[in-house]
């Protein structure tokens, strides 16, 4: 993709965000040009007016009976004439010497000063302003007649035509420009580090997963970036390396059944006379259940690990211990010390499969006894089983919930099990927001299930003392025996 994209891409981060500026920037500076145009074209039309206006009434107030005063021009007001009510010129500047009168308009005797701007036919146009005096006599004049003063300026080139227009779109034009040129500079610059860490990621590839972004320096947006892209780098590196070694492991876990099958097989084929037909096919049955168990288990585990939502409802797990530790009938027996209130919320065919597989594990290693608990610590609900075998060295607590992980004193009790229903069982809690790990116990092996309680049932875990109750497991019924016991587990 960056080898088919030049340097101005239409719709990239830098393209759009200065084309917007460029827009908003074209936008502001455009009103910002209509206000200085209108305020300039103002500006300068007041100042002409103001000074052709004290120009006018000086001139006015300097006539005298008898005599008609030279006008002297001021400034830039050069046009001067004093007109007759009948348009005759009686005196004028230099520069409106030999000119008709510069306009017909004669203000009234009750607004004696008037602006405007007067256009001829030879597309000339004056600013002037008019003044109405009253002189009794004049030469030339009759004592009665009005006069009227006539002080202007023809009309400056900025205030001709479009001129001052034309300057004002250039300015904004070439604001518009040094604004988006500025925007795409510190655009440029600023995502320079996504181009890095982009020419980064393609050396990454699914072969190497040890490299890394570079990481900046400070804690703005980029360097978080890279901190997270890192993360996840590294997140992706370890489930690769776990995809793999499980791959490795699932395969030879799958090939040693498959191969004593293929043996079987091949041998009853080659000696069909020296083979057992019936022993063949019942060894075969078994290699076949196992391989159906550990691609079940597979299963199983592919869907805890995907995150698939499962249905929940609100279990007594009290009474579900209690009632998949009876199902177990024979073998080793099963002590059950279940309280009351031990509700959860989950899915009860997953709860079932952890209850099963544990008391599974304890059943294999168990001399005498198995002894089960369920019951309510801390807002939380805890199931523990505990047999009393050889037990489960410090240093091997987490692997036995590895994959395929088995201990030799469990292949020796066990040759064909799939090594998965502990790493089961570990999933599946979890995905009940909760907990399976070894604890310490006298002897043999203790697995703690916690899991939290479910809401209505956490209210009523802890109801307020009875008046009445002494404390003695004697008063409510229950065997002394159990008493201790459920007292032990809330001490572990």
């Amino acid at each position: 993709m960056a080898s088919r994209c030049g340097a101005f891409r239409p719709y990239s981060l830098r393209a759009r965000t200065t084309l917007g500026i460029a827009a908003l920037a074209l936008v502001f500076l455009t009103a910002i040009g209509a206000g200085i145009n209108f305020l300039v074209f103002n500006r300068v039309q007041a100042q002409i007016f103001d000074e052709a206006e004290r120009v006018a009434v000086n001139w006015g107030g300097s006539l005298r009976p008898g005599g008609t005063p030279q006008p002297a021009p001021k400034g830039d007001i050069d046009l001067l004439q004093l007109v007759d009510s009948r348009g005759r010129v009686v005196a004028a500047s230099p520069a409106a010497a030999g000119r008709p009168a510069l306009s017909t308009v004669r203000p009234p005797a009750d607004d004696r000063i008037q602006d405007f701007t007067e256009c001829s036919g030879r597309d000339e146009c004056v600013m002037l302003a008019a003044f109405r005096v009253f002189q009794p006599e004049t030469s030339g004049t009759r004592p009665d007649e009005p006069l009227f003063v006539y002080a202007g300026v023809t009309q400056p080139p900025i205030l001709t035509g479009y001129r001052l227009q034309l300057l004002t779109a250039a300015g904004v034009l070439l604001g518009v420009a040094l604004t988006a040129w500025v925007n795409w500079r510190l655009a440029g610059k600023h995502l320079r580090p996504v181009g890095v860490i982009r020419e980064h990621l393609s050396d990454i590839t699914v072969s190497d997963l040890s490299l890394r972004v570079p990481q900046p320096s400070g804690c703005g947006e980029h360097a978080l970036l890279v901190h997270t892209i890192n993360q996840t780098l590294a997140r992706l590196e370890e489930a690769v390396k776990l995809q793999r070694r499980f791959a490795a492991t699932t395969s030879h876990e799958l090939k040693t059944p498959l191969t004593g099958l293929r043996t079987q097989l091949e041998e009853a084929m080659l000696y069909p006379h020296d083979v057992d037909p019936r022993e063949t096919i019942r060894e075969a049955l078994s290699a076949t259940g196992r391989l159906e168990a550990i691609v079940d288990d597979l299963l199983v585990l592919a869907r805890l690990r995907s995150g698939t939502p499962v249905a929940h409802e609100p279990i007594d797990l009290g009474a579900l211990v209690a009632q998949e530790a009876a199902a177990r009938t024979g073998g080793v027996p099963v002590h059950v010390h279940a309280g009351r209130d031990v509700h959860v919320r989950g899915n009860r065919i997953q709860l079932i499969r952890v209850l099963n597989n544990l008391l599974a594990n304890a059943r294999r290693h168990a001399r005498t006894v198995i002894e089960v608990t369920a019951e309510h610590v801390d807002g939380q609900a805890v199931v523990t089983v505990t047999d009393d075998g050889d037990g489960i060295a410090p240093q091997d607590r987490e692997r036995v919930f590895e994959r395929f992980v088995r201990l030799d004193d469990g292949r020796r009790r066990e040759p064909g099990g799939s090594g998965l229903g502990l790493a089961i069982s570990r999933d599946i809690a979890h995905a009940h927001q909760g907990t399976l790990l070894i604890e310490d116990t006298p002897r043999g092996a203790r697995f703690a299930l916690r899991l939290p309680l479910h809401r209505e049932a956490a209210v009523r875990a802890d109801p307020p003392p009875d008046p009445g109750d002494t404390g003695d497991p004697r008063d409510s019924g229950a065997p002394r025996d159990a008493g201790r016991r459920l007292g032990h587990a809330e001490r572990i």
